[in-house]
């Protein structure tokens, strides 16, 4: 409500007495700290120097040495739940957020939509006199509204961001990735030979939103939320920062989980008598999926080895370069005169992933098309991995030793999945106790009251109309001056995809159940109890020796489960969850119209062409045949696509199946002059193997036929993430070596291009499962 005005209104203005209270902006207190927010996904607590790990993050340490590490704080084991609890302070239920946004339910836990009575920080620190600036990955939004007809309500600038620079989506390609500006898509500034990489990208924008706002307004404070790509897959990396690790994995994932112990205790990250847990700890195929197992080290041959240690070179590369361009943000701060009253709070958003299976993969979009990832074809690619021709995530033995001590991994209720590195530092408040460890049990909902309480605000009652829910979170800042102070954290609900978990007092219920199982009979799970205070690992189940407690904490389980909005609980397969009908933004048709200098369009939302007969129509007015060129229509890119295009006055269409094969069918004569209908036709004959369409492709010029030749599609979606559909340009990422983008057109002019569909609407559902789920 608008404060009253307390001037004097005469009908001469110079007998009237201003009052300009009432129009002002909020301004925030003289001396608020800044606060900063650096996430970094799919990263375990084993994995950084930092916290006794073997990959080098100096200026994570930098920021380490001015603050504290938290050795003993927790997530929800998945991304999308994480991070709407580190935004809000409320429970990922309770922010309708069960599982990542692809995996919405009709349900108040599960619609992935949080509800405007749940505000986040920025809404909160937006009405006290804050810039509020998001930079990365976002993944809050519902895959059903990342697009340009979109509603905006819960893109960034409609949860209290006042600029935003990244992705939308769960990941994206580091080199070629699909980016958004405020309210719109946007393109990188340049390419990866220009030495492009998203978050030297990333960082680029957060310095400079940093600078518009304080070369203003010094005074002012701001909230940067800055959530890298980095970790995630997929694990794109500069070679020359891959290498810095070659032979350093050599060893296997194994016998690092027994050299990185020893440094964590010494760090103080784990009690001195922790153990390691079993690589597999639950049987696999009964309560484990083959999927998540993990293949002894000295199982593999030899080649098998070479590659899973570069896969972890590549990953290593991929967070010290992160690291490196983050360096160039402390270095603003400090240059700046800032750092010392800003709050910065560096976590990871889960354990790291498993989703690259016993195997791990160099071109993951093979694996979520279904199509073999042989050891030939992915040794082939060694040296070149983690660069723009390829697509790749290490296998599940990396993730569990970047999670040592714990079992498992992301998606886990277990310690794997959830118990992850947090740095807190505000040097300003901290140079008694820089450098420290703190060991109190919290969780990423306390992370919002603790900002709260240091920038001395009260949680507001009522944000653009919405009566507040209260902050479930409690404030870490007591544990600032008091390594020994009992948590004030006591009690935690776990629930992800099945798993269960209950931490109280020191103690943790885990139902023994698999992620992702389908196998439902949850009232029927076995559940394990442990100590967790002496036995951090989770490796002594004491259920028989203390049956009462274990009693006691699944009932607490139940009735925190409850008030939390955790009911139904959902294990579905994957598959199981893609059958879920959503909402959608339009109805399915036949015929689908695109322009010209327009945004990219999501493959979510454009024509669905997989294991049918479909044909593309362009409008063109041809100027200059023999030197028309660029592109019609493109979808996709290096790890498949298809496009539409002229080239030197000729007509091509190439479909790209998978990185592996160009199909390529070329016009024998130039184009004519002057406005013509180009096209190309697929006509589907057979399916071979299964969702793949295999046919006749045949281009036109009007209604002549000018070329044909036989093709075959791949079965899934041409990208895990952006690379949409365009027209009159190529996107970033080029669909096919005959042309480089953007290769515009020239030599005429695109007035539109129709998408004809027709056939029965195909969806490998799991295909698609595969998709979702690396996008967690």
């Amino acid at each position: 409500m608008s404060k009253p005005f307390k001037g004097v209104l005469n009908l001469d203005v110079r007998d009237s007495t201003p009052d300009w209270e009432p129009y002002l902006p909020p301004s925030a207190p003289a001396g608020s700290p800044n606060v900063l927010f650096l996430v970094i996904d799919d990263t375990g607590i084993a994995a950084w120097d930092t916290f006794g790990g073997m990959i080098e993050m100096p200026n994570l340490n930098r920021i380490a040495k001015l603050g504290l590490k938290y050795s003993n704080w927790h997530t929800t084991a998945l991304c999308s739940p994480t991070r709407s609890c580190f935004l809000t302070g409320r429970n990922a239920h309770m922010n309708g957020m069960a599982c990542i946004t692809e995996g919405a339910n009709g349900f108040p836990g599960a619609n992935a939509v949080i509800p405007p009575e749940n505000g986040t920080i920025a809404e909160m620190l937006l009405e006290r006199g804050y810039s509020t600036f998001c930079i990365g990955k976002w993944h809050l939004t519902p895959e059903t509204e990342q697009h340009m007809a979109a509603s905006r309500r819960t893109w960034p600038t409609g949860r209290g961001f006042e600029r935003y620079y990244g992705f939308l989506g769960g990941e994206t390609n580091q080199w070629y990735p699909d980016l958004t500006e405020d309210n719109h898509f946007t393109s990188a500034p340049y390419g990866p030979e220009q030495g492009y990489h998203l978050s030297k990208d990333l960082v680029d924008k957060s310095i400079q939103y940093i600078c518009d706002s304080q070369q203003v307004a010094p005074d002012k404070p701001w909230l940067l939320y800055l959530a890298f790509g980095a970790n995630h897959a997929p694990h794109h990396s500069p070679k020359e920062w891959a290498d810095k690790y070659k032979g350093k994995f050599d060893v296997g994932y194994e016998k690092y989980r027994e050299m990185v112990l020893p440094r964590m205790q010494k760090l103080g990250i784990v009690p001195k008598g922790t153990t390691v847990s079993p690589i597999n700890p639950w049987p696999v195929g009964e309560v484990i999926s083959p999927g998540d197992q993990v293949l002894p080290w000295d199982s593999l041959n030899a080649d098998q080895k070479r590659l899973f240690a570069r896969m972890a070179e590549n990953y290593a590369g991929f967070s010290s370069y992160t690291d490196h361009e983050l360096g160039r943000l402390v270095d603003y701060l400090e240059e700046s005169g800032q750092i010392d009253n800003t709050i910065i709070m560096v976590m990871s958003d889960n354990g790291a992933s498993g989703e690259g299976g016993p195997v791990g993969s160099v071109n993951e979009n093979k694996f979520f098309n279904g199509w073999p990832d042989d050891l030939e074809s992915n040794l082939a690619k060694i040296d070149v991995l983690g660069g723009p021709e390829t697509y790749p995530h290490y296998p599940t033995g990396w993730a569990m030793a970047f999670n040592t001590p714990y079992k498992m991994f992301k998606r886990y209720s277990l310690e794997g999945g959830v118990a992850d590195p947090l740095i807190i530092t505000w040097p300003k408040e901290m140079k008694k106790v820089a450098g420290q460890v703190r060991d109190q049990y919290h969780h990423c909902i306390d992370l919002v009251p603790t900002i709260l309480d240091c920038c001395g605000v009260e949680p507001p009652a009522v944000i653009k109309g919405f009566t507040q829910t209260p902050i479930q979170g409690v404030s870490m800042r007591y544990t600032f001056d008091n390594p020994t102070a009992e948590s004030t954290r006591q009690i935690q609900y776990y629930a992800m995809l099945g798993t269960r978990a209950i931490y109280h007092k020191g103690w943790k219920a885990v139902a023994r159940h698999g992620a992702l199982s389908g196998k439902s009979d949850f009232m029927n799970d076995k559940w394990e109890l442990y100590h967790i205070e002496t036995d951090r690992a989770e490796c002594t189940d004491v259920s028989e020796q203390f049956p009462e407690k274990k009693t006691e904490l699944i009932a607490t389980w139940f009735a925190v489960a409850g008030a939390n909005h955790v009911f139904p609980l959902d294990d579905r397969t994957a598959v199981e969850q893609l059958t879920v009908e959503r909402p959608e933004p339009a109805k399915a048709r036949d015929n689908y119209t695109y322009y010209p200098n327009t945004s990219e369009v999501p493959e979510g939302v454009a024509p669905n062409i997989r294991n049918r007969s479909y044909g593309i129509l362009a409008k063109v007015n041809v100027t200059d045949p023999k030197n028309a060129q660029g592109i019609l229509m493109a979808q996709g890119g290096v790890a498949g696509g298809h496009t539409l295009f002229l080239k030197g006055g000729k007509l091509y269409y190439v479909y790209n199946f998978l990185g592996m094969e160009e199909q390529k069918v070329v016009s024998a004569d130039l184009v004519p002059q002057g406005e013509v209908i180009l096209g190309v036709k697929f006509n589907r004959e057979k399916e071979e193997p299964k969702g793949c369409a295999n046919g006749t492709v045949t281009l036109y010029v009007n209604d002549k036929a000018v070329g044909s030749g036989k093709m075959r599609t791949q079965p899934g979606k041409f990208a895990l993430a952006g690379e949409g559909l365009v027209i009159g340009r190529m996107g970033a990422d080029s669909v096919t070596q005959e042309c480089k983008a953007p290769f515009e057109f020239r030599g005429g002019s695109v007035k539109s291009v129709t998408i004809n569909v027709t056939g029965e609407h195909y969806r490998n559902l799991e295909m698609e499962a595969l998709a979702m789920l690396s996008r967690e």
